[in-house]
């Protein structure tokens, strides 16, 4: 495993193990990879309670219960449906926080508007608001998708930091 995810998702462990807490992952353009990064840790049963893969809009909506007017508005790749996935995670999970990514990978599917890159990732508890943000990746599709997977879980363990 990648040294920096393997240390993120350890540390990112270590504090939902030592508060008690449980995470689920809504994931879109990477697929899994966050849930295999987290799975790869030795006692992440303790505090990983699920993930959920949803590629398609109709699984968004169907899994997570993300609101198909969101989805129409401002399409799949928004910081307002990454925040209803991972709000929709909660509720459909026994997880007390939450991580989601939805983003254009590529190499198709941009436009002016939403370039290759473009990754919307959200952050959400029982315990606290969710929010949310934007980044510009660069690079094939496998080097955004590893980006993004390390921003998203660097902005879980900054939550969690914060929340201490």
């Amino acid at each position: 495993m990648d040294k920096q995810l393997e240390a993120l998702s350890i540390k990112i462990g270590n504090l939902l193990k030592s508060k008690g807490l449980t995470l689920v992952t809504a994931e879109s353009c990477t697929g899994g990879w966050v849930s295999k990064v987290i799975t790869d840790i030795p006692g992440s049963s303790h505090w990983f309670d699920r993930g959920f893969v949803t590629y398609t809009n109709t699984a968004k909506h169907e899994m997570l219960g993300i609101d198909e007017k969101t989805l129409e508005q401002y399409g799949a790749v928004s910081e307002q449906t990454a925040q209803q996935m991972a709000e929709g995670a909660i509720k459909h999970s026994h997880a007390d926080v939450s991580l989601a990514i939805s983003g254009i990978a590529g190499p198709h599917g941009d436009t002016p508007e939403k370039p290759l890159g473009m990754v919307c990732l959200a952050w959400s508890g029982k315990a606290f608001a969710t929010f949310s943000r934007t980044d510009y990746f660069k690079g094939d599709r496998e080097q955004v998708r590893y980006q993004a997977v390390t921003a998203v879980l660097q902005g879980m363990l900054e939550c969690l930091e914060m929340k201490s």
